[in-house]
């Protein structure tokens, strides 16, 4: 089993795939999308997307596309908002979904549109079925893979390993420099933020080192 972090680049061609593809990662009004949510069922794609940019021409876009079957949207502040999206897929979009799909591969949220266009997400699942569902995705996708570790390393296990105040502990210390080097703050300072004894915040932040540390070399 493995932990992965994939890039997908359709290197401008995003459209080839799906047209709301291309407004979420080439539009100039989208600063940055994610794609929270989702589910394939048939010929239709639901999907829950966070984003940051200007909504108006976001919504004509939408209206624009004949694949966008429906959508709800609401604000999340003056310059992002929440909108989930009713497409019909077409045979390249059916291909990028069936790639992970047929194979027991778990995609870890959210899907992040990147800056220059790429698309990246986690995954975990078994090696060889990982490299059976890479291989499936279609042209013009390119994709490249770094491997990151095992099942701790995937985005919110690794915090499941702690206690409440084991990361109140590890978050202080880290806000106050306690891992700088040199050090900035000492056990007392952490003890003063989360309000315990100095003992007791070194006891926190001993156990927490040494989970995280164990998860690292051992995942």
């Amino acid at each position: 089993m493995k932990h992965v972090r994939v890039t997908l680049d359709a290197n401008g061609r995003e459209a080839e795939i799906h047209p709301m593809y291309d407004v979420l990662a080439n539009a100039s009004y989208v600063e940055r999308a994610t794609a929270m949510h989702w589910n394939v069922a048939g010929d239709e794609l639901g999907i829950m997307h966070y984003v940051v940019g200007d909504r108006e021409p976001f919504v004509a876009a939408m209206e624009s596309i004949p694949e966008v079957l429906a959508y709800e949207l609401t604000s999340a502040g003056d310059d992002a908002f929440y909108v989930y999206i009713r497409d019909a897929t077409n045979e390249p979009m059916r291909e990028l979904f069936d790639a992970v799909t047929r194979t027991p591969i778990v995609v870890i949220p959210p899907i992040e549109y990147e800056r220059d266009g790429t698309v990246s997400y986690s995954a975990f699942g078994p090696s060889d079925a990982i490299q059976t569902a890479l291989e499936e995705i279609p042209d013009p996708i390119a994709v490249t893979i770094a491997e990151i570790g095992g099942l701790a390393a995937t985005p919110g296990v690794l915090e499941s390993l702690l206690s409440e105040r084991q990361r109140e502990a590890i978050d202080a210390a880290f806000d106050l420099g306690y891992y700088e080097i040199p050090r900035e703050a000492n056990h007392e300072a952490v003890a003063t933020a989360i309000d315990c004894a100095p003992s007791t915040a070194a006891e926190h932040l001993r156990k927490a080192e040494s989970k995280l540390l164990r998860s690292v070399l051992t995942g």
